[in-house]
């Protein structure tokens, strides 16, 4: 990793200078996942600060996720506290649009005559847009992967050279991991925390959150039917625990459990935490519908919160800056997010040799190709929607309600919360 950022250090000179030191500005800033991005935040702020000696960072206390990043945010707009820069879950830069809560960028990068040579493409600042508005740069983008355990699939009689490449396929080995016994979990399915890996499923069948004009729900349709089966299946054929997010990620690392589905963003911490344990392997998320099928687009972008025009090109400077190719070429690599700048994934002086080496970080990247805005609800409720959604999976996860009944539910509830 130091190779790796000394590397991208020196290749970052050649499209950055340095810029002398003069008056001191200081810029706040915050971020959510100290977990994923505390040493990412800290190499890209010392290398920024080592290039702009005018230039202070300081940061704020990090929130534990990207929804107590937000509501943080909320409680704290227009207050004396509010951080210059935050990096907030793509999907709620719509409630800070719709609260007027942020800065919006589209004046500040339409002076800026180098973004596209930067590698800031039309399709990645869409990414952070809501609306109209440019609500940020996006910082980090993943998708879900297919993380598995390749001594388990050997001995469960698997090929991990070729694994299933359909949800039939992979819920016959879980089970045939399962049957190991010794406290072996064939798989896990990370579906708590947010809708996220709900809509990987509903998107993979070709499904949409709401209706076009966002009046009515159309998750309740057999795409979402099918979603929350496939979920019942998880949990009757691949006999996936009911395990918190926490359990689930520390059973895979252990060496009990054959497969686990969850965020790319996570992968540079699964490997930290697997070490030798066992022989990791990634790969790409089993294929639902083949012409329909689409993957949510997860990950933060970085949201501008001072007002002050003297400082806001400054601040702008810095987010281009961790959005650019040297702060994807730290991103990347420190975590297994997939890069949100053209020119950080594709020139030779950033990301290419690295994708080369390591093979574990190329399932993200490869499914970009299928990968779609993460859904943010309209209205005040977006939060409630949220977790009305995963109070629901967890009822059929906990063999508690039929995949019918909890989705019935889950329409009900969330009509009643969406706006009228």
């Amino acid at each position: 990793m130091r190779r790796w950022f000394t590397a991208a250090a020196t290749a970052v000179a050649l499209w950055s200078a340095p810029v002398q030191a003069q008056n001191q500005t200081e810029i706040v800033v915050h971020y959510p996942m100290p977990g994923f991005f505390k040493s990412v935040m800290d190499q890209i702020s010392a290398e920024y600060v080592r290039q702009h000696p005018n230039v202070k960072i300081t940061f704020t206390a990090p929130s534990p996720t990207y929804e107590d990043g937000l509501q943080l945010m909320l409680r704290q707009a227009n207050s004396p506290q509010m951080p210059d820069v935050s990096f907030i879950g793509l999907n709620r830069l719509r409630v800070l649009a719709e609260r007027n809560v942020g800065v919006d960028l589209n004046p500040l990068i339409a002076e800026d005559a180098n973004m596209k040579s930067e590698g800031f493409s039309d399709n990645l600042l869409d990414l952070a847009k809501s609306g109209d508005k440019q609500m940020g740069l996006a910082f980090a983008s993943s998708n879900p992967i297919f993380y598995y355990n390749a001594d388990l699939v050997r001995k469960a009689g698997g090929d991990p050279d070729h694994m299933p490449t359909n949800w039939d396929d992979v819920l016959k080995l879980s089970a045939r991991i399962q049957a190991l016994g010794d406290g072996t979990v064939g798989m896990g399915y990370r579906w708590m925390g947010d809708d996220w890996m709900f809509s990987a499923l509903l998107f993979g069948h070709g499904g949409t959150m709401l209706t076009p004009d966002e009046k009515k729900v159309a998750f309740d349709g057999p795409e979402g039917l099918a979603s929350l089966r496939l979920i019942d299946r998880m949990v009757k054929e691949g006999g996936m625990p009911g395990l918190t997010s926490d359990a689930m990620v520390q059973t895979f690392q252990s060496g009990r459990m054959g497969m686990f589905f969850w965020t790319t963003g996570a992968l540079r911490s699964i490997m930290n935490g697997v070490g030798d344990k066992f022989d990791l392997r990634t790969s790409k998320m089993p294929v639902i519908d083949a012409a329909r099928g689409r993957l949510p687009t997860g990950g933060n972008a970085a949201v501008m919160f001072t007002k002050d025009p003297a400082r806001q090109g400054a601040v702008f400077e810095f987010v281009k800056f961790c959005a650019g190719p040297f702060g994807q070429s730290v991103v990347v690599p420190g975590t297994g997010y997939v890069p949100t700048n053209d020119l950080a994934a594709t020139d030779a002086r950033y990301l290419k040799p690295f994708y080369e080496k390591n093979p574990l970080f190329r399932a993200g990247l490869s499914q970009m190709d299928i990968s779609i805005p993460w859904y943010a609800f309209p209205g005040q409720n977006g939060v409630k929607v949220t977790q009305t959604m995963v109070d629901s999976i967890a009822r059929v996860v906990e063999q508690k309600a039929t995949p019918e009944d909890a989705l019935h539910d889950m329409r009900q509830e969330v009509t009643r919360l969406l706006p009228r």
